[in-house]
Parts: C-alpha cells; structure tokens; sequence
C-alpha cells in the first residue's frame, strides 16, 4: 500500500501542507518528481482524536486543482450520476467497502466504524479524498477517484511542488 516516511518525505509532507501532518503514517502515492503526493494517516490521531481520513492529499497543485473541479460543480454532476447509474453506484460502494477495510488494517476505531470519507458510499462530499484513494489505491479502486485523477493533468510537470 505505502512506503515508511523518510525524514525527508516528513519535510516535504509539512512544507506541502504548512504544517506538521497529523497521524502521519506513510507514503501511500508520489507524484512523478518523486514526492509525496498522496499519504497514509492514522485511524486515530496521537491526541486520541478519531480520523476517518485515512488517504490525504498532500500536493498543493494538485489540491488546488481539485478544489477548482469541486468549485466547477463536478460534485453534484456526480452525485447525479451516483442516482441515475446502477452500476456507478455499485462500484463506489465498493470503494467504500475498500476503503474501510483498508482503514481495519491499520486500527479499530469503533467511533468511526461504517464512516469511510468523501461522502462514500452514497454522496460526493469531497473530490481531494477521492483522489487521494485512487492515487494510492491505484486504478480501478474508486471510479470517481479515477475521474478526478484523469481531469488533473500533468500537475506535477512543472517540477517538484516543494524545494
């Protein structure tokens, strides 16, 4: 699923990000420059806190560009599709079941059993989640994942995000 976070990678998740990562618990995708673009965080912070966020987003071009597509309305242009599409629907919640087992493997935290994130499995709450699933998932896990990895581009083309 992830590699171990170096101290390098520690350095570039909290420059990404402008701060220090919470519940940081490994790499699970980099981009082309060979960064972190997608980590891997607790089940449960270090101050006891539940996250149901296990996969985060960390690259702030490719954040920056999601948060364009959710301002575009793609959310709601996909939870149309969600209604209308049976099997659409049957694979997103998939991605669900996925995601909430991927997140077991990591911890029981019983406050959070069921909650996966991004609005799975039955509404799109948040493109960068998505993302992040597919991106360390890798394809064919999340198909509104995919969808939204497909419409980033090259965001990484200009070079590393971070020094």
């Amino acid at each position: 699923m992830s590699d171990a976070v170096s101290p390098g990678d520690q350095a570039a998740v909290e420059a990404q990000l402008g701060r220090t990562p919470r519940g940081l618990r490994a790499v699970g995708h980099r981009c082309a420059c060979s960064l972190p673009d997608a980590v891997v965080t607790e089940p449960r912070l270090p101050d006891g806190t539940p996250f149901p966020t296990m996969y985060y987003l960390t690259c702030p071009r490719a954040t920056s560009l999601v948060g364009t597509l959710e301002g575009s309305g793609l959310m709601r242009e996909m939870e149309v599709r969600l209604a209308d599409d049976p099997q659409l629907a049957t694979a997103y919640r998939a991605a669900h079941e996925a995601y909430l087992a991927d997140r077991e493997r990591l911890g029981d935290v019983p406050e959070i059993a069921g909650v996966s994130a991004g609005g799975m499995p039955d509404r799109v709450k948040c493109l960068h989640v998505l993302a992040a699933q597919a991106l360390v998932a890798g394809p064919g896990v999340n198909p509104l994942g995919d969808e939204v990895v497909d419409r980033l581009g090259s965001w990484w083309s200009g070079g590393p995000c971070v020094g």
